[in-house]
């Protein structure tokens, strides 16, 4: 007998209900029911159901991912609905889970930023979305002889081909337009398209970036001579600064998943929300490096007088694009104003304080409670060294993001990632294991 204090701990399946399956539907409807329901929901179900089937949707999603018998693939959760008197189940994607909708061990999920099969295999089963952009496809694998071992993947299609078949269907693939810039939005959507048909419409996510003053015109001084934009980066048209916002939204109001990219300051979050997108990102490992950098030689200067640190300084603004081309002249206490204000936007207080460089993403976070996009996610990444990692897994603990968690997803190269499931101790001990091992007889 169950001690009524017990009722509350008693789970029910979809088994437990007893309904006659939908003519034809056996094998499918024998995936899910073994789903749990609550209490409330079964004896609804009871009250309510004449007979159980799935969806159109669930079909087409066990067409496109074939997945062992009695079981429905990673990466959908199973959603139960009425259709009149019948349960209908439907599969919807959701990256925090694995196979039969059960959830992924942390809330925090994992990315990487690689398009080398080569290494993406060792980390497939612990990623929930991989980042692919022109530059790590291309110059990053594709062209690097050493990566593309024999040249066996000849161009991007092959290459995205072999990652979805490597990462399977619980995995997200983030791949970015080639050009952004394209006027021609039916060229874009023909390049999308190609995306979708490799990738099937529930993996594919579009990367669409922030396009600052960079236009369909001016992109060629990116591309030539010495490569550097004559306008400073927070100059340029409405229409210019805001085509990445309105592509990204375009997409989205299309039924494309988009990730929203190329975020680097706080203030860019909320306008970036209004895209609608799937995932927003926050870059922390440049800017907080420019930071640094950049108050140093104001120190510097202010120290010494030395005018020295001011010409470093110019010539290091113009080299992480703070400076547009030909500022090779601009006075020097005009730089020393910008810099000045740069800092003060970076909130960076007298003592030359800059944390650890996640005021971005606490900010990100902060902005996507407050939404009204309760599916968006972050993407923490561009990250290095020995302390980015570190500091972002302590941040994610930090009370006041406990409700926020699930939405965080944080990405880096796999051999980065990997560095952090090591400690010293690690191998004191194996050499302790191997030994005693060894010397059994």
């Amino acid at each position: 007998m169950i001690a009524e204090s017990q009722v509350a701990d008693v789970m029910f399946t979809l088994r437990d209900c007893g309904l006659p399956v939908v003519t034809g539907q056996d094998a499918h409807v024998e995936r899910v029911l073994d789903t749990p329901i609550s209490e409330q929901v079964f004896r609804h179900i009871q009250e309510r159901a004449k007979g159980i089937g799935v969806s159109q949707e669930f079909k087409k999603i066990l067409e496109a991912f074939p997945t062992r018998s009695g079981h429905t693939p990673a990466g959908f959760r199973r959603v139960l609905k009425f259709e009149g008197n019948k349960i209908t189940v439907d599969l919807v994607r959701d990256i925090s889970c694995d196979v039969d909708s059960l959830k992924r061990p942390t809330k925090v999920l994992y990315s990487a930023d690689s398009a080398n099969p080569y290494e993406v295999a060792p980390i497939a089963p612990f990623l929930s979305n991989l980042t692919c952009n022109p530059g790590i496809i291309y110059d990053l694998f594709l062209n690097d002889p050493s990566a593309n071992i024999g040249g066996k993947f000849k161009n991007r299609d092959e290459v995205i081909q072999e990652l979805g078949d490597i990462l399977g269907p619980g995995c997200d693939i983030s791949v970015e337009l080639n050009n952004p810039f394209e006027m021609d939005y039916s060229r874009i959507i023909e390049e999308v398209e190609r995306f979708k048909e490799i990738l099937t419409p529930w993996r594919l996510v579009v990367k669409v970036p922030h396009t600052g003053p960079v236009n369909a015109t001016n992109v060629e001084q990116l591309l030539t001579g010495d490569k550097r934009l004559s306008m400073p980066y927070g100059e340029g048209t409405t229409e210019d600064r805001l085509r990445g916002h309105n592509l990204a939204l375009r997409l989205a109001q299309d039924g494309y998943k988009v990730n929203f990219t190329l975020m680097f300051e706080p203030y860019q979050t909320q306008m970036a929300l209004q895209a609608r997108p799937y995932f927003i990102n926050s870059f922390i490992r440049h800017r907080k490096m420019q930071t640094e950098r950049i108050y140093g030689l104001m120190r510097a200067f202010e120290a010494t007088g030395d005018r020295a640190f001011l010409k470093d300084l110019r010539s290091y603004m113009m080299e992480v694009d703070l400076l547009p081309d030909g500022a090779h002249s601009c006075d020097l206490m005009s730089v020393l104003d910008q810099a000045t204000a740069l800092l003060h936007v970076r909130g960076v207080n007298d003592s030359g304080a800059v944390g650890d460089g996640l005021d971005a993403v606490r900010h990100s976070l902060r902005a996507l409670r407050n939404s009204h996009l309760p599916d968006t996610r972050l993407i923490i990444c561009s990250m290095e060294g020995d302390y980015n990692y570190p500091d972002i897994d302590r941040l994610v603990m930090e009370p006041e993001f406990a409700d926020m968690a699930h939405r965080i997803i944080i990405t880096a190269e796999p051999q980065y990632l990997a560095r952090f499931t090591s400690a010293n101790q690690v191998v004191s001990y194996q050499r302790r294991f191997m030994n005693a091992a060894a010397g059994q007889k």
